[in-house]
């Protein structure tokens, strides 16, 4: 009797020790899961055709010559097939090493844009948090003054600012001159398109990052200050050893988020200088565009390659920028 409760007990754990293959995990999933993956199903379908066939058809047209001259197109009933040929990672190399002398000086600006941008977002949003987060007469009234600027469509703000800052007949311009001050050229000399870059830029993105900021300091347990208050802490060290803590989950987040899109905010850069001027103040996301459809012939492949570059370095930021955070967090 002891022989067979050992023996089968040994054969049990013979049988618990075999681990099933990845199929056989699937199926089990699948069978437990079900009626989750019937609902994910729709959503990786359109991610699929969204942006995966895009991603794909991108990076295989970066390895190659294409251009609107030898891409296959239809013409009447006539259709002529494609003629471009497979180069490898040339594009790669001509854009990293210069040859196309537009590549460094575009990535030079848009980091100074995406620095900038993000420093001015952060810091102005924080101001205006910590101003509304206090106990104030008409805070809701302002409130909703201060986050218009997100409600309005970014295309009919950026209209807006091409009539305040426009060379002749700006309201902006108007102004200066009404006070014998300087009227820059700020839609058509270099210097001063950077400087009108930012600023709308600024305008645009400062309300998100003030309703985010806001959030997390509503969500600071009031407790804190006041112990810090009785301890004897000065408002700074309140604001450096309460507020910034309590702010650092979502402040990491926003941060995050304000240089992706930063970094490719296209629309800005588009609609206040148009796809023919402003080519010193186009970022890398605005020169592929004009690259793949903005000239003739389209550089298709050149446009493709801009965009591979630009996602890469996206993703390995965003992993070192994790990282960091993450090393930070273990050290506090």
């Amino acid at each position: 009797m002891t022989v067979a409760v050992e023996g089968g007990s040994d054969k049990t754990r013979r049988g618990a020790g075999q681990r099933p293959g990845p199929i056989s995990r699937i199926r089990q999933s699948y069978n437990r899961n079900w009626y989750a993956w019937a609902m994910v199903a729709p959503v990786v379908a359109v991610i699929g055709v969204l942006v995966l066939y895009p991603l794909a058809r991108g990076i295989y047209l970066s390895l190659t010559d294409a251009n609107s001259q030898n891409v296959g197109r239809t013409i009447g009933v006539n259709e002529i097939p494609d003629s471009f040929s497979w180069v490898g990672i040339d594009n790669y190399t001509e854009i990293l090493s210069g040859g196309d002398h537009q590549f460094w000086p575009h990535f030079t600006w848009t980091i100074v844009w995406t620095v900038v941008c993000v420093a001015l977002h952060y810091g102005i949003g924080m101001g205006l948090a910590l101003m509304l987060n206090r106990k104030l007469r008409g805070r809701t009234f302002y409130r909703m003054v201060l986050i218009l600027p997100w409600a309005v469509p970014t295309f009919v703000t950026v209209f807006a600012w091409r009539l305040i800052l426009a060379d002749d007949g700006g309201v902006l311009n108007m102004v200066l001159e009404w006070a014998h001050l300087p009227t820059p050229a700020w839609l058509s000399d270099p210097f001063w398109q950077k400087t009108a870059a930012i600023m709308v830029n600024t305008w645009v993105g400062v309300p998100f990052m003030m309703v985010s900021l806001l959030g997390g300091l509503q969500s600071i347990p009031p407790e804190l200050y006041e112990a810090a208050e009785v301890d004897g802490a000065t408002p700074w060290q309140r604001f450096r050893f309460v507020t910034l803590p309590g702010l650092r989950s979502v402040s990491s987040t926003v941060v995050l988020l304000g240089v992706i899109w930063t970094f490719n905010q296209f629309v800005v850069i588009f609609l206040l200088f148009g796809n023919n001027s402003g080519t010193d103040a186009q970022i890398l996301v605005t020169w592929a565009y004009r690259l793949g459809f903005g000239q003739d012939p389209r550089d298709y492949a050149g446009s493709a390659a801009y965009g591979v570059i630009i996602l890469s370095m996206l993703i390995v930021f965003a992993s070192f920028y994790r990282r960091w955070l993450a090393r930070n967090e273990k050290a506090v």
